[in-house]
């Protein structure tokens, strides 16, 4: 039961990082192309955060394992790359 939750939010967060990584701006011109991935980035990043403090709670930890903090750390690194790389 408590996987579901998790396993949406991991879906949703790596969704979010596919589309900030999958697309880009079409040139140094497009502020909304720009705009769009860090947008991305920054809701993927909010996922990231709300994934792991989920699995940080004591009774998940214990019921689910500690594996499932490596899904919002590594999805978290990949959008923090992505938006730093931005430029």
């Amino acid at each position: 039961m408590l996987g579901l939750p998790l396993g949406l939010i991991h879906l949703l967060n790596a969704l979010f990082v596919l589309a900030a990584v999958a697309a880009g701006p079409q040139g140094p011109w497009d502020d909304r192309g720009y705009t769009r991935i860090s947008t991305a980035c920054f809701l993927s990043l909010c996922l990231s955060v709300i994934g792991g403090l989920i699995t940080l709670v004591p009774s998940v930890r214990r019921a689910m394992g500690a594996w499932w903090l490596a899904p919002p750390l590594v999805l978290g690194a990949v959008a923090y790359v992505r938006m730093a790389t931005l430029a």
